[in-house]
């Protein structure tokens, strides 16, 4: 019998290849629905697993991927099943939505119902129903019909270019979550027979741009051509948003108001739920007017009878009022329980005598230093005392040996540790520091700071390598104009209490002690309920305001969003964005913004600073101005979301429909303990450089600023570290001692920090209900024809 060796548990299994990108044959299994087996978690991991437990295993994941392909596609089969929504969108002047519309209908010998309104197209060839939505070219109106969108029929011209509007519609479709399109081009009859194929293929090519995968073109010129189009959408499953599948919405198919005071009434929205089911304890979100509670839930499902279609009005869900969530979205501060701290008299009387003893203003002793004879006061000035000795990294021999002789703890024989004549050295008194000899008069003192200035001025716009860096002002303190600034010896490790000196904003938000748990159950908990997704219901929302209804038009789609719980309280949001590159002007912090954020719009002026994640003390620089290229965090007051919601950024223009793309990102969290520290940088120039110590000016302009900012660490241009020694004179000379030989073009710099915060400014954007449509002017495409 022959013998076969079998592996045991010791056996060596050497690290197979892994490749970082997914090659093509590898996405092509996956999108077949095969399961890509994953190991078996067992409590004895040294146990082999069996050829039988992996089948089994396998066998379990694709039966649960198959339940919810099914689940997917029972949501639009059967008379009962929701349509499918389809909005029609015009990229081109001179594109055509009825003429579309009726060309689907007619390849079902069926006749358009209403022109210019949403209408049910019930395709009983393929046993489903398509909800066709014409949009007319009205920005808003087309974000809003594509955030509950299934498939998007997207109309271009063969002999008119995709104008500026078209674009700025595709951009906002891509980044706000990619919905299947069906590209069809009309008008083909008008290009010559020989042109056609290359027309087709540069607009294959133009809707790759936007969606790289698409590889169809379909026109709507016969009825086989349209029954294919109703074919690819009837055949194929919706894109799942994760965003959007999180929440329960709606498009509403009817709108009833009924009033129940002159301002105020009970509106009454029509549809099929989608998404998660809709629960009568939460909110919901109209567009352009906000958070409301909901009355109750009612079947709406259509009912065949002798005559006509009757809808049957049961109660599905009722809200219980111990769980139903509020319509507060802020908390009261207590302008009470803010800090009450305030020194004592002899607090201050100590703080005082000790701010006199440093700078030598008490007069009760003067100041003497032993240096060897025949010292002058100028040159005992630039001996090193013990006090300087704070760097050891020296390059320089001299002032390493400096520094071993002047070390108290190495044994030396005595004749070496002390001198031999004690007549040697001698104590002299110091000069007056405010009698500097080099000091200039004021009209030469000033000359050379204009001409300081100038010089600056210019090396700033030639190099942006310092863009903190800011000028200390002559006519006020810097200890007055910087006194809410602070020095950190490290930005990423020093300590900063994120609950310091907050705003009373901060009194008004709502603060999450945990948030990815949070978040965990709460989206676990949306998806039980007893209004199932694809069911024809009717939401009754209390308390709207009678705009709410007016704005209702049959001819604009007009959608509802359920919120999950906590989704109405306001917080702090931190969005990561990334500018857009077709956007040239400079984005400065604080501009006024569009914030579109999942199914929400508000008007916002975010605070920028850099999306880093290095620090333990979690203190991130402010951004004065975004740069391209680059990851940054927007933070805004706003109400809480849950998941990755995507998020644009728009400058607002004259007219509504052409807003411009600024930036665009996700959200990221609502964490209030995030630190947003602005820096400034104070410059110094050498006036006179001695090995280590030097002395510096034009950083300050007084005694005084000197020794309140004295503890503050100061640094180079060429990577020096120092502190300041003392003051010289009266106007804002001092002495400076660094870890290494300083230089005379070497700049000193001081970086000062101070929090910010965003301003509460957070309002809904009502741009919605504007119901202008853009007019471009039609420009023949000519490229097309070469």
């Amino acid at each position: 019998m022959e013998h076969r060796h079998r592996a045991g548990s010791s056996h060596q299994s050497n690290k197979p290849f892994k490749s970082r990108h997914a090659t093509k044959g590898a996405l092509r299994e996956a999108s077949k629905g095969k399961i890509n087996r994953s190991s078996i978690k067992q409590a004895n991991s040294a146990k082999i697993v069996s050829k039988n437990d992996r089948r089994h295993a396998a066998k379990i994941l694709q039966q649960k991927k198959r339940d919810e392909i099914t689940r997917i596609s029972r949501l639009f089969e059967g008379r009962q099943g929701a349509p499918k929504i389809v909005p029609v969108l015009p990229l081109c002047p001179d594109s055509d939505v009825d003429s579309a519309i009726e060309a689907l209908y007619r390849s079902l010998s069926q006749q358009v119902p209403v022109k210019g309104e949403a209408t049910t197209l019930n395709v009983e060839r393929f046993k489903q129903r398509i909800r066709l939505v014409p949009l007319k070219r009205n920005f808003i109106d087309v974000i809003d019909a594509f955030k509950v969108a299934d498939f998007g029929l997207l109309l271009m011209s063969a002999d008119v270019e995709v104008d500026q509007f078209g674009i700025n519609c595709l951009l906002a479709i891509l980044n706000q979550g990619i919905v299947s399109p069906v590209p069809v081009v009309q008008n083909m009859e008008n290009i010559p027979m020989k042109l056609r194929a290359s027309v087709k293929k540069s607009l294959i090519a133009f809707v790759q741009q936007f969606f790289p995968e698409e590889e169809h073109l379909f026109t709507l010129d016969t009825d086989n051509d349209s029954l294919n189009v109703l074919r690819y959408i009837t055949s194929q499953r919706p894109k799942p948003i994760s965003w959007r599948d999180n929440h329960p919405y709606m498009l509403a198919e009817q709108v009833e108001f009924e009033p129940t005071s002159a301002e105020t009434g009970v509106l009454k929205v029509t549809g099929y739920a989608r998404g998660n089911p809709f629960n009568a304890n939460r909110l919901v979100h109209l567009q352009n007017f906000g958070d409301f509670q909901i009355q109750q839930i009612t079947s709406a499902t259509l009912v065949n009878s002798a005559s006509d279609m009757q809808e049957d009005n049961d109660v599905v869900d009722t809200p219980n009022p111990e769980e139903q969530d509020d319509l507060i979205a802020e908390n009261e501060p207590d302008y009470m329980n803010n800090e009450q701290t305030w020194p004592t008299e002899e607090e201050l009387a100590e703080a005082d005598a000790r701010v006199r003893r440093i700078r030598g203003l008490d007069g009760e002793q003067d100041v003497k230093k032993r240096v060897p004879k025949g010292t002058s006061s100028y040159q005992a000035s630039w001996i090193v005392d013990d006090d300087d000795e704070d760097y050891s990294d020296i390059d320089d021999d001299e002032d390493m040996m400096m520094q071993e002789d002047e070390d108290d703890d190495l044994v030396q024989p005595a004749e070496s540790a002390f001198p031999a004549d004690d007549e040697e050295y001698e104590e002299i008194e110091m000069e007056n520091k405010d009698t500097y000899q080099d000091e200039l008069d004021a009209e030469e003192e000033a000359r050379q700071y204009e001409e300081y200035l100038k010089n600056r001025q210019a090396e700033f716009q030639n190099h942006s390598e310092f863009p903190d860096e800011i000028d200390t002002p002559t006519h006020v303190p810097a200890r007055e104009r910087f006194a809410r600034y602070r020095g950190l010896q490290s930005f990423r490790t020093s300590p900063w209490d994120p609950y310091e000196n907050l705003p009373i904003d901060y009194g008004r938000i709502f603060q999450f002690e945990n948030f990815g748990r949070t978040k965990n159950r709460v989206i676990s908990q949306a998806i039980v309920g007893k209004v199932k997704p694809g069911r024809r219901i009717t939401l009754w929302i209390s308390n709207v305001p009678l705009q709410a209804f007016e704005a209702y038009d049959k001819t604009r789609p007009y959608i509802v969003f359920g919120l999950l719980q906590y989704e109405h309280k306001m917080s702090l949001l931190n969005l990561q964005i990334q500018r857009d590159n077709a956007y040239e002007e400079p984005v400065k912090s604080k501009d006024p913004m569009v914030l579109h954020m999942g199914f929400r719009r508000y008007n916002t002026r975010p605070v920028y600073s850099q999306n880093t994640s290095k620090g333990v003390n979690h203190v991130h620089k402010f951004e004065r101005f975004i740069q391209m290229g680059r990851s940054y965090v927007a933070t805004v007051y706003g109400p809480i979301s849950f998941g990755k919601t995507p998020v644009m950024f728009y400058k607002e223009t004259d007219n509504v429909n052409e807003p411009i793309l600024v930036s665009t990102g996700t959200f990221m969290d609502v964490d209030v303990k995030r630190i947003i520290a602005k820096r400034i940088v104070l410059s110094g120039h050498p006036f006179k450089c001695h090995k280590r110590s030097a002395v510096i000016r034009y950083m300050f302009f007084n005694v005084e600023d000197i020794y309140w900012f004295k503890p503050v660490q100061l640094t180079t241009k060429y990577g020096r570290v120092g502190h300041i020694r003392e003051s010289l004179g009266t106007h804002g000379y001092m002495k400076c001692i660094f870890d290494g030989p300083l230089t005379q073009q070497d700049t000193i710099m001081m970086c000062l920090y101070k929090r910010v915060f965003p301003k509460w400014n957070t309002e809904i954007y009502r741009g919605g209900l504007d119901k202008t449509v853009e007019h471009s002017d039609i420009v023949k495409a000519t490229a097309m024809e070469e």
